[in-house]
């Protein structure tokens, strides 16, 4: 799988877009000020995010003196201890998430991969609501949602001069949103009453092409299919795995990684009933939906 390539959102604000934004393929950003970088997101593994750190240094001799994780997934942040002239800002949830989940690791749910030399690297300034970095004059807002959508501690970075969004991962671009971390109504209630509001010419999703707000409209109404198909999966008595199996995707079949349908049904399944997610045994059930097979991924 070829690296990602660097895209101007606008002046001074790069997009890493890593195709094909499946599995451990996610985007990072940067804004370039003339006395530093401010980052948003690290890569899965050290291949990867070197790349990004190469694409960095093609525009710029500053140093990348702030790191932003957008949450605390491993895709955005096991790299964190590439940028050693960073202070690495998150939400004050993403730290203990981080430190619990630890670094990727080959364990047979996924395919394998060579993540490289990595070392876990913790944020070392976290915040509650809301914080604001500046490159040079350029404000740039770090907000929680309020709530739990795709994890507990989501963050976005919203440039308002600009009206540049970069998402985390409350947004897909092209492939299957998955809320197992989190909240399948908190997602769609974060992405209508709080993302859309900001009323974002241009967006970073997480993973998959920078696009404009269409997609947010896209990724609410596969999570209403989601609650749809898993109220008519509990009147019926079934599992996830065995509603999933059934289920017509229709038009997000063509989405990368649509054997998350069973993670997030599982989600939801659990916020109806109030009880925990297994973690594992979803996991564990999408593969039993993959035919068996370790789940595609080619970071």
């Amino acid at each position: 799988m070829s690296g990602g390539h660097m895209e101007e959102i606008s002046d001074g604000i790069y997009a890493f877009v890593q195709p094909d934004g499946s599995w451990m393929i996610n985007n990072t950003g940067f804004v370039v000020g003339r006395s530093g970088v401010v980052a948003i997101d690290a890569c899965a593994t050290e291949r990867r995010t070197r790349a990004a750190l190469a694409a960095i240094a093609g525009l710029t001799d500053a140093p990348v003196r702030t790191l932003v994780n957008t949450h605390h997934h491993p895709d955005h942040t096991a790299g964190n201890g590439l940028f050693p002239t960073a202070t690495i800002v998150a939400h004050e949830q993403a730290r203990p998430e981080m430190r619990v989940l630890g670094l990727p690791a080959n364990d047979g749910i996924w395919s394998d991969v060579d993540y490289g030399d990595l070392e876990l690297a913790l944020p070392q300034l976290t915040f509650t609501d809301r914080i604001t970095l500046w490159a040079d004059e350029l404000r740039c807002e770090v907000i929680h949602p309020g709530r739990t959508a795709h994890t507990t501690n989501d963050v976005v970075v919203w440039i308002p001069d600009r009206s540049v969004l970069f998402a985390g991962d409350l947004l897909f671009n092209g492939g299957t949103p998955f809320a197992l971390s989190g909240s399948v109504r908190g997602t769609i209630a974060v992405l209508e009453e709080f993302v859309a509001p900001l009323g974002a010419r241009r967006i970073v999703p997480g993973h998959g092409p920078v696009c404009g707000p269409e997609v947010i409209a896209e990724v609410v109404a596969y999570l209403r299919f989601v609650l749809d198909v898993a109220a008519e999966g509990q009147a019926a008595g079934l599992s996830p795995l065995d509603l999933a199996r059934q289920t017509d995707l229709g038009r997000f079949a063509s989405w990368t990684d649509a054997e998350r349908i069973v993670g997030n049904l599982h989600r939801a399944y659990a916020e109806d009933t109030g009880g925990a997610v297994d973690f594992h045994a979803a996991l564990r059930a999408m593969v039993a939906y993959n035919g068996g097979r370790p789940l595609r991924c080619r970071a």
